[in-house]
C-alpha cells in the first residue's frame, strides 16, 4: 500500500480513555493511520481501557490534563474550574506539542478545543473529527461549542446530520465539513439469532447509562411487556460516566420499585459486547435526544439482531435503510414496548431480515475503508500545512 505522506507525524487529542462509541472509532482511525505509515501519538487526560488498546498497536500514549467541555461548567464555579483546568492544560499541552512537533493535530471531538487553539499557536494544521450534534442545545451554546472549529484547517463529521448541525450553529461552517461514516468492526463470527423465542424475548441495551440515552425508558418498556403477559428480559451493558453515579442509583431504584430485579440485569462496562448481543434477540437504542450517529445500532445490525431505535436524525442515518430496524418516538416507553411486541409477533421475518442486514452493515461500515479514508483526510491536511510552511520559509 502506498503511503499518502511518508512518516506523517500525527498527535491525536482525545477527551477520554473509555471504550464507547467515539473511543472505538478512534482505534479504527489509528489503525488506518498506521497502515498508511504515519507516526501516531495519542494524548488523553488519564488512564482507562482505551490506553492498553492503543499501546497494543504500538502507539505512544501521553497523559495530559485537558479541560473537556461539559454542561457542569455552565455555572460561576464551573467556569472557574474550567479556567483553572485550561491554564494547567495549556502549559502541559504546549510542552507536548513543542516536544513532538507533529505535522498534524487530530482533535477527536469538539469537546477539547484547547488543543485546537494550542496547535494553531504553534502553526500546526488541525483536523477536527466531530462526533457531536447538539441540536437540542440553546443557539448560544451551540455557537460557543462550534466557534473553535473556525480555527481548524479541516473538519470531518461522522454524519450528514452532524455537518448540518454545525452549519446551523455557525453559518460560517456551512459546507466546510467532509462526512465520513464511522467504521464499525463486527463480531469475529455472527451467531445466528434463535429460530424460536422460547423462554421470552431477550433485549439488550449497549452504551452509556444516562438520562440522555433513555435507559430508564427501556426499563419502563420491559416492565410494560411483562404487564401484558409477555415474557421479556433486559440486559444493560454499560456504565455511567464519572460524576453521573446518581443516574445509576436512580435506575436501580426504578428497577427495584417495579419489581424488575429478576429480569433487568446490570452488567456494567464490557469491552467485548458481542457475547451480550449473541445472547440477545433484539437491541434497543432509546435515546431521548438527537444522536450524531449510532454506533451501538450498527453493532446490533452487524450481529444480525433487529434494532428498535429512537426516531432522531442521527439514528435514522445510522440504522435507516435496513429491513430489521424500527424507529419509535423518543422517550415513549409504550411505543418502544409496542415495537418490541411487533418484532416478537413477526419473529421469523425479522430474523431473516436481520441476517441480510448484517451483510449490508459490513459493507457500509467497513473499518478498513473508513481507516483509509481518515488517513487520506489527515494526509491532505498535512500536505496543506507543509505547503504553507514551505511558502513562508
Amino acid at each position: 500500500m502506498r503511503n499518502p505522506q511518508p512518516r506523517t507525524s500525527v498527535v491525536v487529542a482525545h477527551p477520554s480513555a473509555d471504550l464507547y462509541g467515539s473511543d472505538r472509532v478512534l482505534l479504527e482511525t489509528v489503525d488506518g493511520l498506521l497502515r498508511h505509515g504515519a507516526r501516531v501519538l495519542v494524548t488523553v487526560p488519564g488512564p482507562g481501557p482505551l490506553v492498553p488498546a492503543l499501546q497494543q498497536r504500538g502507539v505512544n500514549v501521553v497523559y495530559c490534563p485537558t479541560p473537556v467541555l461539559r454542561k457542569s461548567f455552565l455555572s460561576p464555579m464551573g467556569l472557574l474550574r474550567l479556567a483553572v483546568a485550561g491554564v494547567r492544560g495549556g502549559f502541559a499541552g504546549a510542552g507536548l506539542l513543542r516536544g513532538s512537533r507533529p505535522d498534524v493535530l487530530l482533535a477527536n471531538t469538539i469537546t477539547v478545543p484547547l488543543w485546537t487553539v494550542l496547535a494553531r499557536l504553534f502553526r500546526i494544521p488541525v483536523l477536527t473529527h466531530v462526533h457531536e450534534a447538539e441540536s437540542s442545545a440553546s443557539p448560544a451554546l451551540r455557537a460557543a461549542l462550534a466557534l473553535p472549529l473556525l480555527l481548524s484547517t479541516d473538519i470531518v463529521t461522522n454524519s450528514t446530520f452532524s455537518a448540518e448541525t454545525l452549519g446551523a450553529s455557525l453559518p460560517r461552517l456551512r459546507g466546510r465539513a467532509t462526512v465520513v461514516w464511522n467504521g464499525v468492526p463486527g463480531p469475529a463470527a455472527v451467531v445466528p439469532a434463535r429460530k424460536s423465542l422460547d423462554g421470552g424475548l431477550n433485549i439488550a441495551y449497549l452504551g452509556r447509562l444516562s438520562h440522555r440515552k433513555g435507559v430508564d425508558v427501556a426499563v419502563d418498556a420491559v416492565v410494560q411487556l411483562r404487564a401484558r403477559g409477555i415474557s421479556a428480559s433486559l440486559a444493560l451493558v454499560g456504565a455511567v460516566f464519572p460524576g453521573n453515579e446518581a443516574y445509576e442509583e436512580q435506575l436501580r431504584t426504578q428497577v427495584a420499585q417495579a419489581g424488575a430485579a429478576d429480569f433487568v440485569t446490570f452488567h456494567g462496562f464490557q469491552q467485548d459486547v458481542w457475547p451480550y448481543l449473541a445472547a440477545a434477540d433484539v437491541a434497543v437504542v432509546p435515546s431521548r435526544l438527537d444522536e450524531p450517529f449510532g454506533n451501538t445500532a450498527v453493532e446490533a445490525l452487524l450481529a444480525a439482531r433487529p434494532v428498535v431505535a429512537s426516531n432522531t436524525s442521527g439514528l435514522r442515518e445510522a440504522a435507516g435503510g435496513y429491513g430489521a430496524s424500527c424507529f419509535v418516538e423518543p422517550g415513549n416507553a409504550t411505543a418502544l414496548a409496542e415495537a418490541l411486541t411487533g418484532i416478537r409477533e413477526s419473529w421469523p421475518r425479522y430474523r431473516e431480515l436481520a441476517e441480510a442486514d448484517a451483510i449490508r452493515a459490513r459493507e457500509r461500515h467497513s473499518p478498513a475503508a473508513y481507516g483509509d479514508n481518515m488517513a487520506r483526510q489527515v494526509s491532505d491536511v498535512a500536505a496543506r500545512g507543509s505547503g504553507k510552511r514551505d511558502g513562508n520559509s
